[in-house]
């Protein structure tokens, strides 16, 4: 008797340790009011610019939803390895429904964790699983950059008196290689005889690496220099050594009063409070999200009117105009590479996927220096 009545016990804890662990969607409706909202981010917003403008779409989306601070856990400076695999779970287990990770090296793992939490939603900035993984729980976000890019070309393209344009990026991928076209692309738009150095740091975010990349950069003869990197260190280096920059990600005229020509920036508040809402709703988020000029979600920061070129407002005003239309296509035809071959023909138009970028084409009038 006493065998059965400790057998029973026994079941009946078990039970309820299973019931206090099995989370909010188990124990609860999910409302505003009581969703937990977890953020993966491989630097902090000291950073000044990817993290930090990121962090500015939380809180964005946080004010918008009504959002206390206690219903949003970040996970700051984590690491494109295993340190992400324990990221997510702290997540998991502190009771998040949706998980945002920000950078390219966290797909994997949360690739991984969407397939063993099928009742967690994991959303991934700038990655490309989410189309071919089947799972409904998956998702990628990123927008159109490179039309940003272009516009803040065109203000390098007036500014240059070299025309030698200098660019500091990160990685060889095709979100680096994508955006630093657009730029060429808008530079060239306005002043044929523009060329571009390209220069790899192999790191997201290295002030030291960005700053000495930048230093080379001028050192080549580039007097606008153009930045796809997480901290403000390419345009302080522009400003230090008496030339131009154009930021990424936040408004860097701050950092750079007297170089920063203009920035390109993110509203990741859009999709935050629209994936976020859909939750809630028990709506489905989209597999592949993207955004443009159009629907807001990229833009440049306002023109630093000190030191722009005359006639800039008015030559990205224009452009703009035309891009939201569609008259301008920023991967339009003839487009020929650095080998002579014609990459996109007369007529024809490049079209970036919905999420990740796939442009790797490097054009004719860009050197990427080793």
């Amino acid at each position: 008797m006493k065998r059965l009545l400790a057998i029973l016990l026994c079941m009946v804890m078990a039970l309820s340790a299973a019931a206090c662990t099995a989370g909010p969607k188990a124990a609860e409706k999910l409302t505003m009011e009581n969703i937990k909202i977890g953020f993966i981010h491989i630097s902090d917003p000291s950073d000044g610019g990817y993290t930090y403008n990121h962090d500015k779409g939380t809180q964005k989306m946080k004010a918008t939803l009504g959002l206390r601070d206690d219903q949003i856990i970040n996970k700051f400076n984590v690491p494109e390895d295993a340190a992400c695999e324990t990221a997510i779970k702290e997540l998991i287990e502190e009771g998040c429904s949706i998980i945002f990770a920000t950078s390219f090296g966290h797909g994997d793992y949360m690739l991984a964790a969407a397939k063993e939490n099928p009742d967690v939603e994991f959303c991934h900035a700038t990655g490309y699983y989410a189309a071919g993984s089947g799972l409904d729980n998956y998702h990628n976000y990123f927008g159109s950059i490179y039309e940003a890019r272009y516009l803040s070309g065109i203000a390098a393209g007036l500014k240059t008196k070299t025309n030698k344009l200098g660019y500091v990026t990160a990685m060889p991928f095709a979100e680096c290689i994508s955006g630093f076209t657009g730029f060429y692309l808008g530079a060239k738009s306005v002043n044929p005889d523009v060329t571009m150095d390209v220069m790899y740091t192999n790191s997201w975010n290295d002030p030291t690496k960005e700053g000495q990349v930048a230093k080379a950069l001028i050192d080549r003869g580039a007097d606008v220099i153009c930045q796809h990197a997480d901290s403000t260190a390419t345009q302080t280096t522009a400003e230090q050594y008496g030339v131009w920059g154009v930021g990424y990600n936040s408004d860097m005229r701050d950092a750079a009063p007297n170089a920063t020509l203009t920035s390109a920036i993110w509203d990741w508040s859009i999709y935050l409070t629209m994936a976020v809402e859909s939750v809630v709703k028990g709506e489905k988020i989209p597999v592949d999200f993207s955004g443009g000029l159009k629907e807001g979600v990229v833009d440049i920061s306002p023109l630093n009117e000190a030191i722009v070129a005359e006639g800039t407002a008015e030559a990205i005003e224009a452009a703009r105009q035309k891009i939201i239309s569609g008259e301008i296509k920023v991967f339009a035809g003839p487009l020929v590479d650095v080998n002579g071959e014609v990459v996109v023909k007369e007529g024809e138009v490049f079209v970036e996927p919905q999420s990740a970028p796939s442009w790797e084409y490097i054009l004719e009038g860009i050197t990427v220096v080793e």
